[in-house]
């Protein structure tokens, strides 16, 4: 099984995975004409083909105890029971955020979503587990709430500018990051009680609840959307195959930044492996702002508003971050 033995590599796989967590939605922005719904049915494919595709590779060379299959024989069963757990309360919070970014776009429903996911899981895991500095996890959490308040208010005035407001998408995207916050915890007792999952499996595990979980969540939302009227499986099978493509492409490029993040975790804890890699949000907000133009004649009050979220979400990860080491 490959891990970065080196600060410096597991220091770039970090950095790999917050700019793939922050720009696999540009796939959903690039599809024209098909429901998220129908899209996240690719997308759910995607994250786990890419993690068993992976696991087979990078996770099963040298064949010792640590390897992908020897791994998955030894580990506690309940283990895998909690990855998948993690799989299927992510996959509602992701629903949610593609949802919002349906309504909202990536420079709003991203940092808005994982900036609450930012404060649950500090919140979370210091109440488990009281491990860090109580000052500056504070200092982030409290940067982090400033850094979502500020992308609101950006976001809000947009009205004045003529351009339309859905206080809606705010509210998903707040329920989609605590949702969010959620999960992380489960994919670290897997890892670190008993007898564990090592970073290949518990992906594969992960997007496996992912993917069965859409069976229940997705199917909801197809026939009871947030946005725009019912959809069915017949819109999927006749999507145009660019759809397809892109759907899938968006799993593949969030699956490499979770196995590359989970892998980097295996040398610096799960605490600084996860807290970089909620860098993403900054990643996504550059490409809705500048790629995709969703603040365009927006003013310089919403400008500023953005600058000031920024500054925080770059202050909550450093802070954070900090903390634990």
């Amino acid at each position: 099984m490959y891990t970065p033995q080196t600060l410096s590599i597991a220091l770039l796989m970090m950095i790999t995975s917050a700019v793939c967590w922050g720009s696999w939605a540009n796939t959903y922005k690039g599809v024209k004409n098909y429901r998220f719904e129908l899209f996240y049915w690719d997308y759910a494919i995607g994250i786990f083909v890419i993690s068993l595709i992976l696991a087979f590779t990078m996770g099963s060379s040298g064949h010792n105890s640590a390897s992908f299959l020897n791994n998955v024989h030894a580990a506690d069963p309940g283990n895998i029971g909690y990855a998948l757990l993690a799989g299927a309360v992510f996959n509602l919070a992701n629903l949610l955020l593609v949802a919002a970014i349906d309504m909202a776009g990536l420079a709003v429903a991203f940092p808005v979503s994982i900036g609450i996911a930012l404060v649950v899981g500090v919140v979370l895991s210091y109440a488990l587990q009281p491990k860090g500095s109580a000052a500056f996890l504070a200092a982030g959490v409290a940067c982090a709430l400033l850094a979502v308040i500020f992308d609101g208010k950006a976001y809000s005035s947009l009205a004045a500018a003529g351009r339309s407001v859905s206080r809606k998408s705010i509210v998903v995207s707040v329920i989609s990051g605590i949702l969010m916050g959620l999960w992380a915890p489960f994919v670290t007792h897997s890892m670190t009680r008993g007898n564990t999952l090592g970073p290949y499996s518990v992906c594969v595990f992960l997007t496996l609840g992912a993917l069965l979980s859409c069976f229940i969540w997705n199917i909801y939302f197809m026939k009871r959307p947030l946005v725009g009227d019912p959809v069915d499986f017949s819109g999927f099978f006749h999507a145009p195959a660019s759809g397809h493509s892109f759907g899938l492409l968006g799993g593949i490029i969030w699956g490499i930044g979770t196995v590359f993040n989970m892998s980097a975790a295996s040398l610096t804890g799960v605490a600084i492996s996860y807290a970089i890699g909620q860098s993403a949000p900054m990643v996504a907000a550059l490409w809705g702002i500048f790629a995709w133009k969703e603040f365009a004649a927006s003013g310089a009050r919403a400008k500023l508003y953005l600058a000031f979220m920024f500054v925080f979400y770059g202050l909550a990860i450093f802070l954070v971050s900090r903390a634990y080491g």
